[in-house]
């Protein structure tokens, strides 16, 4: 297969397990979604000779690359808006969360969230794009024993902030759920 065919055939198989892999990251800015996929799959375009036989998570790296674009421009543009004074909040109009903001195993999302970026991102890996920890080594572009040692400190440093959101064992009646204890009856 040539070089060309070989880009066809990664993007027609991975074209949406990178939306999803960039969406998951963008928390919901639909909008930037499509111009980091794109850049993505321009970046793969350039470097097709480059394309590996498992493609997936040399994508996924080309992806963090170009997510850590993105949002360094949002950021700037963000800043410049606030420095124009322009924001919803300079004006008046703030966003109150309802009560159905508080979504199940939100608290997981809040543990996560407190984490280092790398720390987030070897745990998004495993977790929601289901790597190996091979294609996470090839994905963070380090070797197997580094993506291993990331991927063990990581899990150590989430079930601290777990910990620390849930000192104590959760119970039905808190935001960290767990199945309902059964109790016998005699």
């Amino acid at each position: 297969m040539s070089n060309d065919e070989i880009f066809a055939a990664a993007y027609r198989e991975h074209y949406w397990a990178v939306s999803r892999y960039v969406a998951r990251r963008l928390d919901g800015r639909v909008d930037d979604v499509e111009e980091v996929v794109a850049e993505v799959f321009t970046v793969a375009w350039r470097r097709r000779a480059d394309l590996p036989a498992a493609a997936l998570p040399w994508l996924y790296g080309v992806a963090r690359n170009c997510l850590a674009n993105a949002v360094r421009g949002h950021g700037r543009r963000r800043r410049l808006v606030d420095r124009l004074g322009n924001d919803d909040t300079a004006h008046g109009r703030h966003i109150a969360a309802g009560p159905e903001a508080d979504t199940p195993g939100g608290w997981v999302h809040e543990a996560l969230a407190r984490l280092s970026a790398a720390d987030q991102e070897v745990l998004r890996l495993t977790a929601w794009e289901q790597l190996g920890i091979e294609e996470v080594a090839v994905a963070l572009g380090c070797g197997h024993r580094a993506a291993s040692m990331r991927l063990h400190r990581a899990r150590r440093r989430l079930r601290a902030e777990i910990d620390q959101l849930c000192p104590e064992p959760p119970i039905a009646e808190h935001s960290c759920m767990t199945a309902p204890k059964e109790h016998g009856h005699g």
